[in-house]
């Protein structure tokens, strides 16, 4: 192992040196020096730590190190208790008022009643159990990108030890391929690169060196450097440890992830308040009646009743099953278009969004390189990909006929290790020699063939010192150089300008036109590449000398086809669409302008120009809030901005993909992880995640949230108007002497088994085509609006007036006693809460053709609720256990008249309204 090392490095014409230093008491660098890793030479880094970096660390110091610093693990995090889950479900207000009734029940000997109140109890719970059953996996995932092994220098011998036996020192032999197990300072490379999408968020992989950086770099600019978890795509080198376990980048993002609280959901929060009201009225309602019955001279077992009755009224207990049912419909629904929901509240969550931050590459981007245009010296030729065409001034131009594109289109094919795929094979190798491979073969070059002609005898890798590649090939008696690379590295060695048949001199003014061309290019955030090349007698002459300047060829992840349609469809809906990006700013600032997110003339705003939130002053705050773009922005600076908009009031939507995005995915509203290209860290850490990385995902998820959440107004609505013709019916019957209307059980069926068909079939009621036309509820706004509860208290008045009648008729019309009496008016509240379902929709609506006649699941809902009620009246059993009798003809005929007064009266007063 070592000799091959030693091999590879000599072989890259890399230099290296050992640094021999006297062991100190204290290596960790850190603590003991002011010594910053990457701002320091790797001599001063192996000062620093007390280390002879050809002889690595002693047995005896690694055990010391061991002691102090630990295992190199990322903290663990336990999983999630389902015990304490399943406790956490009775821990609410509304929980306490139902086992108060069922106490009451108990104490009262209704046992059936007591029995069904705690069935309730299980039914919620159970169904809170399930859906919040999901333990913290968030910590597990960042523990698996550490790697299983890894080769280090100890006591001057080559071994392989587990990762989570490194400490800072430790000498480790990095390979292509190698997962980093630790942070380390790179003593040594040769054409080494990383890949560290997922801790900052650069598309590309990173050349790596052993020159220092300032110390204020970014850490997506660490050359220097390699960090825990980012995979080696190439070369070879050697580094020091110098952080493990929690220090490490990757252990501090673990830190955010776990201090990152997720918010509540909006519908979380409103539910939460709702519920807070409807136990004061409970408790109001239930110590008023008490009192005026028992002031009146009422049986105090007959009050106690009462209140079980009016507890059981008041709280909605199909509210949490129909909210349940509501929003998994709703997941299925966004599962068919892309977007994978984890948390049930996410989905209406998404109808509330304000504010989306969205990477870019892969979201707004295709993630893909592809040839934009190539500059040669007879001008720019765009690539336009769909046609396979290369175009200039409109007109087509081909190799075969522009001896400037062969020569650059050959030149990038042989100097060249990617493959095309085939036959449906994926294309293999690094983006941009992939997407060079594919643009000559558009036009009619294939680089197998070149290499027939053209056969490769030596080839001189991508150095990041020189910042070029180099192969030469065989051509007759001769030998031809195909060099690309860095434009700024090229046209320092370039000796003439390619214009066809013939060459002209590389003066200054040439090359004051090329570093022109360049600027422009690089201003607009594409990647550039320069091709060259020569013609040599023998092929170890140096490659990059006396070049000939082929051309330039400019590269962009373009945007999706889609992107610029969902963004304005967003803008619409009044959702605020900021790009936060850990890429460059000319890159952000040029897609964010060709998807049409920021206006013309804008300014991206950079990390290091934005202040920790706690330090920004109002004027910063709003202008930061203000801004489209930011770019190169660490894992704390995502965190500060979604904390600034939320406390605007604003509902955010964070996508992400890295594990550098997991904490900004959990603080968020709603995080959303990329499905394709995302980390484990960040799927799991999010509330959605998109099967195809489409921002267009996003926007149809939000329209099916905006439905949802409409759908939840109606729904409740329609519950809690019928819990208050409950509570009406039974309270002013015991405040006028009259025994009780409705048993505490009989209220029970109606609101588990009755309501809740109607109330889920409203559920499914499909939006207006204009649901993206309206701007998104203010975050503030409850639940239920002014009109909602106009609609709540009107028709269950108008129920409970309803019913009430029915006990006065069946009393003194029909002559009915006892049982019979409840049960007519059981089955007229039946009746009248189950055609109270058609009042559920827009007064601007006609009684026979609007959303809710239309639903199919609406009729479904109403076949099954009439069907169990046959069933109710008719079979002994549940008749027994309701107290139902049977009623004469008479009744009957009163009891569907009367249960059709609340249709009659709502569409009366809706057709007023409509003639005014």
């Amino acid at each position: 192992m070592q000799e091959r090392k030693t091999y590879l490095l000599n072989a890259a014409n890399c230099e290296t040196q050992s640094y021999n230093y006297r062991m100190t008491p204290d290596r960790n660098i850190h603590e003991a020096t002011s010594c910053i890793p990457h701002s320091s030479t790797a001599a001063e880094v192996a000062k620093a730590l007390g280390l002879d970096t050809a002889h690595g660390l002693t047995v005896a110091e690694v055990d010391e190190a061991r002691s102090r610093y630990g295992a190199n693990l990322l903290k663990a995090h336990p999983p999630a208790n389902p015990v304490r889950i399943l406790f956490k479900q009775f821990m609410s207000p509304v929980v306490y008022l139902l086992l108060g009734a069922a106490g009451f029940a108990l104490l009262i000997g209704e046992l059936t009643e007591f029995i069904a109140i705690l069935a309730v109890l299980l039914i919620n719970s159970g169904i809170g159990f399930v859906t919040e059953l999901r333990a913290v996996r968030s910590m597990e995932a960042l523990r698996h990108l550490s790697t299983r092994s890894v080769v280090v220098r100890r006591a001057g011998h080559i071994e392989t030890i587990p990762a989570e036996q490194l400490v800072p020192g430790d000498i480790v032999i990095i390979d292509a391929g190698d997962v980093t197990a630790a942070d380390m300072r790179i003593i040594s490379s040769a054409n080494l690169a990383s890949d560290e999408s997922a801790l900052t968020g650069e598309s590309l992989p990173v050349a790596k060196d052993v020159q220092p950086v300032a110390p204020d770099t970014p850490l997506a600019d660490r050359t220097c450097m390699l960090f825990k978890g980012c995979a080696i795509t190439r070369g070879t080198g050697e580094a020091i440890v110098t952080s493990t376990g929690m220090d490490t980048e990757l252990g501090r993002i673990s830190r955010l992830v776990e201090q990152s609280a997720p918010e509540r959901s909006p519908l979380e929060k409103q539910l939460e308040v709702l519920s807070r009201h409807l136990i004061w009225v409970t408790v109001l309602v239930a110590t008023a009646v008490g009192t005026a019955g028992m002031l009146a001279g009422q049986d105090v077992s007959l009050m106690v009743e009462t209140s079980v009755a009016l507890a059981v009224a008041a709280i909605p207990e199909g509210l949490p099953i129909v909210a349940t049912l509501a929003l998994a419909r709703g997941m299925l629904r966004m599962a068919r278009h892309n977007a994978l929901i984890e948390r049930l509240s996410a989905v209406e969550t998404l109808g509330s969004t304000t504010v989306i931050m969205t990477d870019k590459t892969g979201t707004l981007t295709e993630n893909r390189m592809h040839v934009d245009r190539i500059v040669t010296s007879d001008g720019e030729l765009d690539f336009d990909r769909g046609s396979g065409r290369f175009l200039m001034a409109g007109h087509k131009v081909t190799a075969a006929g522009n001896d400037n594109l062969r020569l650059l289109l050959e030149g990038a094919c042989l100097c060249n290790n990617a493959s095309l795929g085939t036959k449906g094979q994926t294309s293999s190798g690094d983006p941009m020699e992939v997407s060079l491979l594919e643009a000559a073969h558009a036009d009619g070059i294939e680089r197998l063939t070149l290499l027939t002609s053209f056969p490769e005898v030596a080839e001189h890798a991508f150095d990041a010192a020189t910042r070029m590649m180099a192969t030469v090939h065989k051509d007759g008696r001769n030998f031809k150089i195909a060099v690309k690379g860095a434009p700024e590295a090229v046209l320092d060695r370039v000796k003439q300008v390619s214009t066809g048949n013939r060459s002209v001199s590389f003066d200054r003014h040439q090359k004051r036109h090329w570093k022109d061309v360049c600027e422009v290019l690089a201003a607009q955030g594409l990647r550039l590449l320069a091709v060259a090349g020569k013609t040599a007698s023998k092929p170890d002459v140096q490659p990059y000398q006396d070049l000939t300047l082929f051309g330039v060829v400019a590269f962009q992840d373009p945007p999706r086809a889609d992107v610029a349609t969902a963004i304005a469809d967003a803008r619409q809906a009044g959702i605020n669409v900021v790009m936060v990006t850990g890429d460059h700013a000319a890159t952000a600032k040029h897609i964010s302008q060709a998807v049409g997110l920021a206006p013309e003339g804008f300014t991206a705003i950079a990390s290091h120009e934005l202040k920790p939130y706690p330090e920004m002053s109002e004027t910063e705050k709003a202008r930061t809030r203000a801004a489209h773009v930011f770019s190169r922005v660490t894992p704390e600076q995502k965190l500060d901005l979604i904390t600034l908009h939320q406390q605007a009031g604003d509902v955010v939507a964070m996508t992400g993909d890295g594990v550098n995005d997991a904490p900004a995915l959990k603080k968020a509203d709603i995080g959303i992880a990329m499905g394709l290209r995302g980390t484990q860290v960040a799927r799991e850490a999010a509330d959605m995640v998109l099967r195809d990385d489409a921002f267009s995902t996003i926007v149809q998820a939000i329209r099916e949230g905006r439905i949802i959440y409409t759908n939840i107004r109606r729904f409740t609505t329609y519950l809690l108007s019928c819990n208050l013709s409950e509570i009406l019916i039974v309270g002013l019957a015991v405040l006028a002497g009259l025994p009780l209307p409705l048993l505490p059980l009989q209220i029970l069926f109606l609101n588990l088994v009755t309501d809740v068909f109607p109330a889920f079939a409203l559920g499914t009621i499909e939006a207006d085509r204009n649901v993206l036309a309206k701007p998104p509820k203010p975050p503030s706004e409850p639940i239920l609006n002014k009109s909602q509860w106009i609609t709540i208290v009107a028709g269950g008045s108008v129920i409970a007036a309803t019913t009430l009648s029915s006990m006065v008729l069946a009393t003194f019309v029909l002559g009915l006693r006892g049982d019979a009496i409840t049960t007519m008016c059981f089955f007229t509240l039946s009746l009248a809460q189950l055609w109270h379902v058609f009042n559920i929709r827009n007064w601007r609506e006609g009684l026979i053709f609007n959303q809710i006649t239309r639903n199919t699941y609406v009729w479904l809902a109403i076949t099954i609720c009439l069907t169990i009620l046959t069933i109710a009246a008719l079979q002994p059993d549940i008749a027994g256990a309701l107290r139902l009798t049977p009623l004469p003809g008479t009744a009957w005929g009163a009891i569907v008249g009367l249960s059709l007064i609340p249709v009659v009266v709502r569409e009366l007063l809706a057709f007023g309204r409509r003639l005014q």
